[in-house]
């Protein structure tokens, strides 16, 4: 056993990656439709196959025990989820007691409401998918979505002194001409702005091929007007940042198409059901729920977890299907976290 106050010993993949992140789907549900994340009709999960916030807390806390030091909670839609800042108020609990970071990715309709409560329990930074500025290109990508309860969200995590990563999904003849407009906006507010190419997964009903637009072409059009300079700054997540000279604040870029940042992979990902997964892009999954239910100790639990860890892969197997157009991983972004 690990005295009080031993360090965390890290979980340690089969490549000699330590996995310290430690992604959380807390639920499969979204109040949008976002075009390139999820079916229009989508057919949501029966209540009975979700983890419970407790048993959700406990998954997290074992981890934590295990070495995990940041924990990113994300959807589905995080704020969605009935009871959620319990969680949140649970987790924060172990900040400074193992857990560094406790964030969230959030598409910001809920942000307005939980704001400050969450910078008061500790959240520093919050991630805010955003795909563009303009309302009527917004409606479209999500479906239904109006941009401005978004925005009010955005400006309450400012005002409670949250850090904010603006996080565009780039995608061919739909926001590919946004993207100065965004830079700007993002400079004039203080935000980070973080581009992430489309990845083939889960059925959404557009054609895949169609949206999909390597960041190098993005950045290229980007630095006829911007300065990007290089930097060393991470986050823990798979971003290679730029400064933009011009406005001081950064921009990342996340090409799992074009560029294969596998080789410094930190994370894994625990969807709501339990299920955990070592690759983002890799159906091998481990069922932590039935081990949790089972009953199983701590030390049960653990090992479960560390048997999970064994099996992380090397890297993933994107590719854009052009002849089927079809996914390479079946399940849905909302289902696995981000």
């Amino acid at each position: 056993m690990r005295m009080r106050g031993e360090k965390n010993v890290a979980m340690i993949d089969p490549f000699g990656r330590a996995i310290t992140y430690l992604r959380v789907s807390v639920t499969d549900r979204c109040d949008l439709r976002c075009v390139y994340c999820m079916a229009e009709d989508m057919t949501f999960l029966p209540k009975k196959d979700l983890l419970s916030l407790e048993e959700l807390d406990r998954l997290c806390g074992a981890f934590i025990r295990l070495g995990t030091t940041k924990l990113r909670l994300t959807g589905g839609e995080p704020l969605v989820r009935r009871g959620v800042m319990a969680l949140f108020e649970s987790l924060a609990a172990r900040l400074g007691n193992g857990l560094e970071e406790l964030t969230l990715t959030t598409n910001g309709t809920q942000l307005a409401k939980h704001a400050q409560k969450l910078a008061d329990i500790g959240v520093k930074r919050v991630n805010v998918s955003i795909d563009t500025l303009n309302p009527e290109k917004f409606a479209a990508i999500t479906r239904w979505g109006k941009i401005e309860p978004i925005l009010d969200g955005v400006f309450a995590a400012k005002a409670a002194r949250l850090a904010i990563k603006i996080n565009a999904v780039a995608m061919k003849g739909v926001n590919d001409d946004d993207f100065d407009s965004m830079v700007a906006w993002c400079g004039e507010h203080g935000f980070d702005l973080c581009l992430i190419e489309v990845m083939p997964m889960g059925e959404i009903g557009d054609g895949r091929t169609d949206q999909y637009l390597p960041l190098s072409v993005v950045r290229s059009r980007l630095r006829r007007r911007w300065t990007l300079e290089e930097t060393d700054y991470r986050t823990g997540g798979p971003a290679r940042y730029f400064t933009v000279a011009e406005t001081g604040r950064r921009i990342g870029f996340i090409t799992p198409m074009t560029h294969n940042f596998c080789e410094s992979c930190n994370r894994v990902r625990l969807t709501c059901t339990g299920t955990l997964f070592m690759c983002l892009g890799q159906e091998d999954s481990a069922d932590l729920r039935s081990v949790l239910r089972s009953g199983v100790d701590e030390a049960g639990l653990d090992q479960a977890i560390r048997e999970a860890i064994s099996r992380k892969p090397k890297g993933h197997d994107f590719i854009i299907d052009r002849r089927h157009d079809r996914p390479a991983v079946g399940r849905h972004m909302s289902v696995t976290g981000g």
